[in-house]
C-alpha cells in the first residue's frame, strides 16, 4: 500500500496530508533551531561528509558510501565511517566494529561497509560520540556519515545527496503522505547530488554544476560458505531473495542480466533471517541468491547453495574531484 501511496495513486493519500504537514512543520522548526544556535551542533576536528537522502531508503546510499571510501583511499586519505546503526542494538555505545561484530549489534549497513572497505567504522545513536570514538583510536583525514542528512547535532562540512533515478521523489510529499524527509528545495544547499541510474528529469538542468549520475554495477556471485566467486551466468535454478527497501531493483537487475531466476521472494527491509526461514524459501536443489546487505546477516549459518551478488558504484571522476577540492578548501580554512 505504501508503494502505491507514495509512488502511484491511492485515494487514502488525502487522509495522511494533516500528518505530513505536521511532520514538515516539526522538521522545519527543528532545522531552524539548529541554524540559529538554540540547539547546538558538535564540530568535528576533521572534515565530515554526510551521505544521505531526502526521501526514505532504497536509493543506493550504501553502495555510494562504499564507492566514495574507495575513491578517497586511492587519493591517499585515511577514511572513517560513522552511522546510527539502524536495526542493531549494542550493550555499549559508541561501538567500534571489528571482525566479530554482528548485524544484531551494529545494523546491516555498517557491517557491510566494514567488511567491504576495511576502514574504521563506529556506530552510536549520537553520531558525534561515534566520531570522537574513532578519533581517539585512529588518525583520520575525513569521516563519512552513512545517512544522517537530517542529524543536525553533528556539523557537516560536505553534504552529498543520492537520488533514485527511477522513482525520484514519488509524489513529493513529507511522510507519511509521501516518501520525503525533506522537500526537493533542500537540494539548493547541498554540495553534490548523485543520481542513481539514468533518469529523465530536470534535476541535472536545475543543478547542473553539482549533479552527477552513478551506475550500480553487479560483480561476480560469491558463495557465502566458501567465498568462491563465479559469473552470475553459471548459476542455475535461482531463487532470488531481497530484504531491502526496494527489492524490485534487485530483481530487475537480475532480469536485465538474464540470470536463470525461477523464483523471487521479497522481505521487509532489515529482515532478520534464520536458517529455517531460508530453508523454507529455497530447497537444497535450488541456488539461493541474495543481496550483499542480506548476506552479512546470514554468514554464521550459510549453506553450500547460498550466494550473494556484490554491487559496485561507478562514480564519475568529476564528482570525486569536486569532493577533493572541497576537502582541500576546508583544510586550508582550518589551518
Amino acid at each position: 500500500m505504501i508503494e502505491k501511496l507514495w509512488y502511484g495513486k491511492n485515494r487514502l493519500f488525502w487522509l495522511f496530508i494533516p500528518f505530513a504537514l505536521l511532520y514538515g512543520l516539526i522538521a522545519f522548526i527543528r532545522r531552524f533551531l539548529y541554524r540559529v544556535g538554540v540547539l547546538k551542533s558538535w564540530h568535528s576536528p576533521v572534515p565530515i561528509i554526510v551521505v544521505g537522502n531526502l526521501s526514505v531508503g532504497g536509493n543506493g546510499k550504501t553502495p555510494l558510501v562504499v564507492g566514495l571510501i574507495e575513491a578517497l583511499k586511492q587519493k591517499g586519505l585515511q577514511v572513517g565511517v560513522v552511522s546510527r546503526g539502524y536495526g542493531g542494538k549494542s550493550d555499549n555505545y559508541p561501538l567500534i566494529l571489528n571482525d566479530t561484530t554482528t548485524t544484531a549489534q551494529a545494523g546491516d549497513e555498517p557491517v557491510l561497509i566494514y567488511q567491504r572497505t576495511n576502514v574504521p567504522v563506529a556506530v552510536a545513536p549520537h553520531r558525534s560520540q561515534a566520531v570522537q570514538a574513532l578519533l581517539n583510536q585512529y588518525q583520520l583525514d575525513v569521516i563519512l556519515t552513512d545517512d544522517g542528512l537530517q542529524h543536525y547535532a553533528l556539523e557537516r562540512d560536505i553534504e552529498v545527496v543520492v537520488v533514485d533515478g527511477k522513482r525520484l521523489f514519488g509524489n513529493g510529499w513529507w511522510m507519511p503522505a509521501g516518501p520525503m524527509r525533506e522537500r526537493e528545495g533542500s537540494l539548493k544547499s547541498v554540495d553534490l547530488i548523485i543520481i542513481n541510474g539514468d533518469s529523465i528529469n530536470n534535476l541535472a538542468t536545475k543543478y547542473a554544476h553539482k549533479t552527477y549520475t552513478m551506475q550500480l554495477t553487479p560483480l561476480y556471485a560469491v558463495n557465502l560458505l566458501t567465498q568462491e566467486k563465479k559469473p552470475l551466468s553459471s548459476l542455475q535454478n535461482i531463487c532470488a531473495i531481497a530484504g531491502i527497501s526496494h527489492p524490485k531493483r534487485f530483481f530487475d537487475m537480475l532480469e536485465k542480466m538474464q540470470a536463470n531466476v525461477t523464483k523471487t521472494v521479497s522481505f521487509a527491509d532489515h529482515q532478520k533471517f534464520t536458517l529455517s526461514l531460508l530453508n523454507d524459501v529455497a530447497s537444497c536443489q535450488q541456488t539461493l541468491l541474495m543481496t550483499e546487505k542480506d548476506a552479512v546477516k546470514c554468514r554464521q549459518f550459510a549453506q553450500q547453495n547460498w550466494w550473494y551478488l556484490p554491487i559496485d558504484a561507478q562514480i564519475p571522476t568529476p564528482a570525486i574531484e569536486q569532493i577533493c577540492l572541497l576537502l582541500t578548501k576546508i583544510q586550508s580554512q582550518r589551518e
